[in-house]
């Protein structure tokens, strides 16, 4: 069988050899094309069928569940009570953090600007780009909202690591609020707004994973203002130099 096209070869009996053998007590049944190509019919549609729930099942919640197991299990899994220094030539993409403790924040390194002031009076987070309902959301409305939160692992290559607790909002909540268009492949984030200003770009993917989010709070306590205040980038498997601080604009697009 090649691309979906079958060959039934058949033997070519004389008539003396048929006559022979239908006397013979290993007597042969004549072969019948009929009942050959129902046969063939019936392979060929089960191998489409088991085709298509093939495909059925590479795109179900089941098979995505398979897979981000998977991609766990490919991780090196870092023992608890492991030093940060040790990690900071490591690719957090490759790293388990389950067991790993976490960093007071008295611990915690920045690099970048550190000193951006934000007046909460007049500060707030626009949301825009591919979106049907541009919003302006203030630092008491996105902090009404449910919050998430998630141990994620902060590495900046070469310099330091620290791993910590951080809280916020779900950006896919606020694409929800925005009502994003279903043809944007990408999120991008802003901060601080002026001359140090930073953009971080994210696939659209790990934004509905919750893998990307934005931390008002870090350790059970609001952000420090050297880390981000009012709002910073937190991005799992990613380094830190994408974790942009200070956030004031989140756009919506299509790359």
């Amino acid at each position: 069988m090649t691309e979906g096209h079958f060959h039934i070869q058949h033997k070519v009996f004389s008539l003396k050899g048929v006559h022979a053998l239908s006397k013979g007590k290993n007597r042969r049944k004549p072969i019948s094309k009929k009942g050959n190509a129902v046969k063939t019919r019936r392979q060929f549609i089960n191998l489409i069928l088991g085709f298509i729930s093939g495909i059925g099942l590479i795109f179900s919640p089941v098979a995505n569940g398979i897979r981000v197991a998977f991609a766990k299990a490919k991780k090196i899994i870092l023992e608890k009570g492991t030093r940060m220094n040790t990690l900071v030539g490591k690719n957090p993409a490759n790293l388990d953090t389950r067991n790993l403790d976490l960093t007071p924040v008295e611990a915690f390194e920045t690099m970048g600007l550190s000193d951006y002031q934000v007046d909460l009076n007049r500060w707030r987070l626009e949301i825009g780009g591919l979106v049907k309902r541009p919003l302006k959301l203030s630092y008491a409305q996105i902090t009404e909202m449910p919050s998430v939160r998630k141990d994620v692992l902060l590495i900046c290559p070469g310099f330091f690591a620290y791993h910590a607790r951080w809280n916020g909002v779900s950006v896919t909540k606020l694409l929800d609020m925005a009502q994003s268009r279903p043809d944007a492949t990408h999120v991008s984030f802003s901060g601080p707004k002026g001359r140090y200003e930073k953009t971080g770009r994210f696939p659209m993917a790990d934004i509905l994973s919750g893998k990307v989010f934005l931390a008002y709070g870090v350790n059970g306590n609001a952000l420090p203002q050297k880390h981000g205040f009012p709002l910073r980038v937190v991005a799992q498997d990613y380094y830190g130099g994408d974790w942009v601080k200070y956030v004031y604009k989140v756009t919506v697009y299509k790359k």
